[in-house]
């Protein structure tokens, strides 16, 4: 390198050692976070009875298949299913023919045993006064005391039979027996009505109930009068409905160990069959609650702001559980009891942020 080129060399040598030596110097401190103002709450200790929820199918309270014991072909059906009956409104009508032809039948039954029942009473009586005249033998008087027993209970027969026959008659006209909703009907004009026959399915209207089925270990935590809060899966507009345990089962059944509890529903109006949940008080347990706006969810996280003894943030994951009507949850993991958390905080924020606590 010749002699001027070395000249201009060391000037651009020495700025540029200059410039390194410049970079190499100590960084600029980084400003200190700015302090947040939050509401915070204490993480609560709590001591209540767990729910235990038990499953069970809505029924009416009143129900019945309705039948009849006159035999004929059916003329007439007055209902069909939806409709609403009171009580002795028609259903049905049965053809009466039948009914009628028997109950005259034993209408002349009835006839004939009164008038040999008279016949034989005056027999009986003209044989007491012969015997009493010496004129008849004791074996005769016998004979027409006999007579006029026999011809006494053959009207009595005859009297029932007249009455079983009326009261069949009467059935030719199936009616409600109690203020009801036709779940079914069964039949149609021109079937043939016979006795035990379904022929049309009431429920009342007076109110229903939720049959739950509890284990039998949770049995002794109900009692006829209790309060039940029910839930009806098909009707959440409902929310829960305040049931009461009106009837409890005395036997379990033998395959799934199970009693049967009947809760009333009160006023609440709900289709028979569906499902829903009873929640029986468990057993007293300790759990620890903060308000659900604490919880922050990132990226499948569980997340709190705690402010720590010194006032600042730290955050940490916890796990939650059951969401309770009053806007708080139940912290699972993750917090102990006494601990302060930001309620309020605009998400998770950095650990060793100042937090000015707002009650």
């Amino acid at each position: 390198m010749n002699v001027p080129a070395l000249k201009a060399f060391v000037p651009l040598l020495a700025l540029s050692v200059s410039a390194a030596c410049g970079r190499s110097g100590p960084e600029p401190s980084a400003a200190p976070p700015q302090p947040i103002r939050v509401q915070v709450a204490d993480v609560e200790r709590v001591s209540d009875r767990r729910p235990i929820e038990v499953r069970g199918v809505v029924q009416p309270a009143r129900q019945a298949t309705v039948s009849s014991r006159a035999t004929g072909p059916i003329v007439a059906l007055r209902v069909r299913a939806g409709d609403t009956v009171r009580t002795d409104q028609i259903l049905l009508e049965i053809q009466p023919e039948a009914a009628a032809g028997q109950l005259a039948q034993a209408a002349g039954g009835l006839a004939q045993a009164r008038s040999a029942l008279a016949l034989a009473e005056r027999n009986f009586h003209r044989f007491e006064a012969l015997h009493a005249d010496k004129a008849a033998s004791e074996l005769e008087l016998d004979m027409a005391r006999m007579q006029y027993d026999q011809a006494r209970g053959a009207v009595a027969q005859a009297e029932g039979a007249v009455q079983s026959a009326s009261s069949i008659a009467s059935e030719s006209t199936v009616r409600a027996p109690f203020p009801a909703r036709v779940v079914a009907t069964m039949v149609e004009v021109g079937d043939l009505a016979t006795p035990g026959r379904p022929l049309v399915q009431l429920e009342g209207t007076g109110g229903q109930q939720i049959w739950l089925t509890v284990r039998e270990g949770d049995i002794a935590r109900l009692a006829p009068g209790d309060e039940v809060p029910v839930a009806i899966d098909a009707r959440s507009d409902l929310g829960l409905l305040r049931g009461s345990v009106e009837e409890i089962l005395p036997a379990a059944d033998p395959a799934t160990h199970t009693f049967t509890v009947k809760v009333g529903l009160g006023g609440a109006r709900v289709p028979s069959g569906s499902a829903g949940r009873g929640l029986v008080a468990g057993d007293p347990s300790e759990r620890l609650l903060v308000p659900v706006a604490a919880v922050h969810r990132r990226g499948g996280l569980e997340l709190v702001v705690v402010r720590g003894p010194d006032g600042t943030a730290r955050t940490r994951a916890v796990t939650t559980g059951a969401v309770r009507d009053d806007g708080r949850v139940e912290v699972l993991s993750g917090l102990d009891a006494g601990e302060s958390v930001a309620v309020d905080a605009p998400g998770p924020v950095a650990d060793g942020t100042p937090l000015e606590a707002v009650r």
